[in-house]
């Protein structure tokens, strides 16, 4: 990896991570935008390949679909463990030596380490390419980046676009008609479901507002000057479509996390946002967005660029009440309690729950109905292997992350905070490990079985 000075071109194995971004930062701010974005342009394809050649090595990336399970909309789920295993390595040696053990050994599979940003040392909003096209198509405006591209393949991501649940109108099932809700279209889709005021606050969440990477200034990633970012170009239609980011709240620069974004689906029931902030309220969420996380956490820039200062009274209170209307996805096997009804489940699926709620110690932070505790937990997956910086992302301790909501788990991949476990068979090996459960395959099988249907 090279970056230009003053001198001529520079190799960042000289370099420090930090010492990458900020020598980044400085020659973005030297150049003018023509300079600046013709360089990043031709830079692209490198950082392109270091990162398709990471995921290469960490995970098969083959096309699995499952031949019986699909998301809320049909798509299929993808099936089996994509993580690749270290050589004449199996998960049942693996779970059978201790933490120590593997971290001497340097046997921590290369997919359970955190998963660096597309471009780590740049960092910032980056969007799949579905994403960006029916944007484009319904609204002319563009989220292209012209410095990097998104990085999983479409078919570990979420189906797009999501189908909308509503905690109000559960009658009306999926109120999406199959479209993506953006400013264009919001108001025809929402104008007979929803009160005024909560229409107002779905036009705010489809609104694009200023944003470190796009934007009107000279410094952005876009080649046109660009209006910006709406909540819900991440949060597709109230969801999730894997959009990434990394965590504005993080310093330096290579212990920053890559963003796994959330679904909004069942914000009613949350009391804690943010991976790892403990924001308390989603009022408390979508301020915080607006005015540090679309900047990074730099004030100076969100002035510069255009920061969107949202009223408390109404604008935030407006956005917060249509998100609290968002709801989980149908789980017609679940009973009033969040259990299964033993008379619609299968045998896999309720041996499945007994070990959620049994040997697998799920339940501990995954307490029905909802599967979240609201609590926050630190997994010490530190304890497996040793500090390594990789792709401009040092792989350390990842502190407390929160428990998020299990309900309707298999429309959301890829999970954890970061992405970096592809699907539920590979989430079930990592906390197997982690936890140090011991589950034997069937249990694991069954355990897949049982989240299918949450």
């Amino acid at each position: 990896m090279f970056v230009w000075d003053r001198i001529g071109w520079l190799s960042t194995a000289l370099l420090t991570p930090a010492a990458v971004c900020f020598a980044l930062t400085a020659t973005a701010a030297d150049e003018d935008f023509s300079t600046l974005s013709q360089r990043m342009q031709a830079e692209k394809p490198k950082f392109a390949q270091r990162q398709q050649a990471l995921l290469a090595e960490r995970y098969d990336l083959d096309n699995r679909p499952s031949d019986t399970t699909t998301m809320s909309r049909g798509k299929p789920i993808q099936v089996g463990v994509h993580v690749k295993l270290p050589r004449s390595m199996t998960w049942e040696k693996l779970a059978a030596l201790t933490p120590d053990e593997v971290r001497e050994k340097q046997l921590w599979p290369a997919g359970f380490l955190p998963l660096p940003h597309p471009y780590h040392e740049a960092g910032g909003m980056i969007f799949p390419k579905f994403l960006i096209e029916e944007t484009k198509r319904q609204t002319e405006r563009d989220l292209t980046r012209f410095d990097l591209d998104f990085d999983l393949p479409d078919h570990f991501l979420p189906e797009f676009p999501a189908p909308i649940y509503l905690t109000t109108r559960p009658d009306l099932g999926d109120v999406s008609q199959g479209k993506l809700v953006t400013l264009a279209s919001f108001n025809e889709l929402f104008k007979d479901i929803l009160n005024p005021k909560q229409l107002e606050g779905l036009r705010l969440l489809v609104t694009p507002f200023p944003q470190q990477q796009f934007n009107a200034t000279a410094d952005r990633r876009s080649l046109k000057a660009h209006p910006g970012v709406a909540c819900f170009d991440c949060h597709a239609n109230g969801h999730t479509n894997a959009s990434t980011h990394t965590v504005g709240d993080i310093r330096p620069n290579e212990h920053r996390h890559r963003i796994d974004t959330p679904s909004l689906r069942g914000v009613n029931i949350q009391r804690l946002f943010g991976s790892q902030r403990a924001l308390k309220t989603v009022e408390d969420f979508t301020e915080f967005e607006q005015r540090a996380a679309y900047f990074d956490g730099i004030p100076a820039d969100a002035t510069r660029k255009g920061t969107n200062v949202l009223e408390r009274g109404s604008q935030v209170h407006f956005m917060a009440e249509f998100q609290a209307l968002l709801d989980f996805p149908p789980a017609p096997k679940l009973n009033v309690f969040g259990k299964l009804d033993p008379a619609n489940a299968g045998e896999s699926e309720l041996r499945g729950q007994t070990v959620f709620f049994g040997k697998g110690q799920c339940a501990t932070c995954h307490t029905p109905p909802y599967y979240t505790d609201n609590s926050m937990h630190n997994l010490k997956v530190e304890r497996f292997f040793k500090e390594v910086t990789i792709n401009g992302r040092t792989a350390s301790a990842d502190g407390p992350i929160k428990t998020f909501p299990l309900r309707g788990i298999k429309d959301s991949p890829p999970y954890l905070h970061d992405d970096r476990l592809l699907t539920l068979e590979d989430t079930v090996e990592f906390f197997n490990l982690v936890l140090e459960l011991k589950l034997n395959a069937q249990e694991k099988k069954d355990l897949v079985a049982f989240m299918r249907v949450l």
